[in-house]
């Protein structure tokens, strides 16, 4: 779990700029999440975004919503470019209604923009980006209100935006299943339990699933074990028992079994490799001048 880093003391709880200048977080390539609020105006690249274990093709341009909690990460991604919003809910103090409007857009959080709507979001990005390297009195008003203005502009497409979101999007009792599962809680990874929760059937809730997403509930929950997995071994110092009891598996022999079963490593392997590639100590945000 990702808290804000912002590179100076004493700022405001918000950060913006490019993939580049906002540092190697913004683009991780392993599954994680945040505190705070992310939303991403892409406007170049090839490869995938995985958001709650649904993976969402890059064609740009798209916008895209990250609530806290949700967890999501890169693949197979090349030459990602465009620009990133970061703020937490003390931001939105002023326009506490937006919390909801982006919960709501969180369940819907890839959108494909046409033409008028890319070019229109760029111009408000780059108002706001203006304002926030400006510093100028009163700034700090302004952005809340051009933030509130790209909030709401937000929500209007997750809520209009059912044709334009892509192929392949759950719906339903699906993407309920979906948004249960990638919560992160191992109780949640069981297809009876996910089921009664939603108030379906297991058998009702299988067919929902592969119909919407092509896989099975199974797969979708072993996947969200594995991401937890990863992220433990990669980002915290607990032992393969410890990470086992977390992800819901109270034996350890059985959860290397299963690590390498899914992923052909063991967890110690996956550890190794993990520590040489990923700082444990990177900020959510580049201090000015370091490039990511």
């Amino acid at each position: 779990m990702h808290r804000l880093a912002v590179p100076m003391p004493n700022v405001l709880p918000f950060a913006m700029g490019t993939f580049d200048s906002i540092g190697p977080m913004s683009r991780a390539e392993f599954p994680h999440r945040h505190t705070f609020y992310e939303i991403i105006h892409v406007t170049g690249g090839s490869g995938r975004h995985v958001i709650d274990l649904t993976p969402w093709e890059l064609r740009p341009p798209h916008l895209g919503v990250i609530v806290p909690g949700q967890l999501h990460h890169w693949e197979d991604v090349v030459g990602l470019e465009g620009s990133v919003v970061l703020f937490t809910e003390d931001f939105l103090l002023d326009h506490p209604g937006d919390r909801e409007v982006l919960r709501r857009a969180g369940e819907r959080p890839w959108l494909a923009l046409d033409a008028a709507e890319h070019a229109r979001t760029g111009r408000l990005l780059a108002e706001l980006d203006a304002e926030y390297r400006g510093g100028a009195e009163g700034f700090a008003s302004v952005l809340g209100a051009l933030l509130h203005v790209l909030v709401t502009r937000v929500g209007r497409l997750a809520a209009a935006g059912a044709d334009r979101a892509g192929s392949g999007r759950p719906g339903g009792v699906a993407a309920e299943f979906v948004r249960l599962v990638g919560r992160g809680e191992p109780e949640l990874w069981s297809v009876r339990v996910c089921a009664d929760r939603i108030g379906v059937t297991s058998g009702y809730l299988a067919e929902a699933v592969k119909a919407a997403t092509g896989r099975t509930p199974g797969a979708l929950v072993r996947e969200a074990r594995v991401h937890e997995a990863k992220r433990l071994l990669a980002r915290t110092d607990l032992t393969v028992r410890q990470v086992a009891a977390r992800v819901g598996l109270a034996d350890a022999a059985y959860f290397c079994r299963f690590f390498r079963r899914e992923t052909g490593i063991s967890p110690g392997d996956f550890r190794r490799g993990a520590d040489l590639h990923h700082d444990h100590r990177i900020e959510s945000i580049a201090p000015p001048g370091r490039s990511a």
